[in-house]
């Protein structure tokens, strides 16, 4: 189900200052995952127990952790316990695989699921998140301005506008590290099955910034 986009679905205004680590994609619980993304887990418990070692060896307990959707499938009041024991402030921007995806659920669904994951300890945030970081504007959303796991992109409806701003996503599980133009891949299958410090965003940003001069001098020269 993919419908209209609603006042709901998108926050401005947002924050980034206050992340220190940004993820997505974790998929705990989802038995399939392992072989639909080539990850190295022979069972899904064996990825689950990884993927919370891996996350609270990195995040420190008073750190904030912001989620880019697709957080966990399965029997969903188990895999979304399991993610109570993760270190952090954590907050979830929905993806098409969560029960609180307005996205590909129905606002009944999404009001029925809720509690569950606010008891496990996660902050539910709208669909698309748009802030600044350090004075820059950003966008933060589970969906990428293009790019899927299939042929077909999907939730076309459902994906930011590309006005030529800065794009933090998931949803593609790419092994390739981090930026593609202004678009800019945190998921777990990217980077070792673990939350990146947003530093590395930062470190982009830079980047973007630097291009975008050369861009100007090219054109005013």
């Amino acid at each position: 189900m993919t419908t209209p986009r609603g006042d709901d679905d998108r926050r401005d205004g947002f924050d980034f200052d206050t992340i220190d680590f940004v993820t997505s994609d974790t998929h705990f619980g989802h038995a399939r995952i392992s072989e639909l993304a080539q990850r190295p887990f022979t069972t899904v418990e064996e990825m689950d127990a990884e993927l919370v070692r891996r996350w609270n060896e990195t995040v420190p307990p008073d750190a904030v952790v912001l989620h880019l959707g697709d957080l966990a499938l399965g029997p969903i009041a188990e895999s979304i316990a399991r993610t109570a024991t993760l270190n952090g402030h954590r907050l979830l921007v929905p993806g098409n695989h969560d029960r609180v995806s307005p996205a590909t659920q129905t606002r009944r669904a999404v009001e029925r699921f809720r509690p569950v994951y606010e008891e496990a300890g996660w902050t539910l945030l709208p669909e698309t998140l748009r802030g600044a970081r350090r004075g820059r504007v950003l966008l933060a959303s589970h969906y990428p301005y293009h790019g899927d796991t299939q042929s077909e992109e999907r939730h076309v409806a459902r994906r930011p506008v590309d006005e030529g701003l800065p794009l933090i996503h998931g949803h593609i599980h790419a092994r390739d590290r981090g930026s593609d133009g202004r678009q800019f891949h945190v998921g777990v299958d990217a980077f070792d099955f673990r939350p990146i410090p947003f530093r590395l965003i930062d470190d982009w940003l830079d980047r973007l910034d630097r291009l975008d001069r050369l861009d100007r001098l090219d054109r005013d020269g």
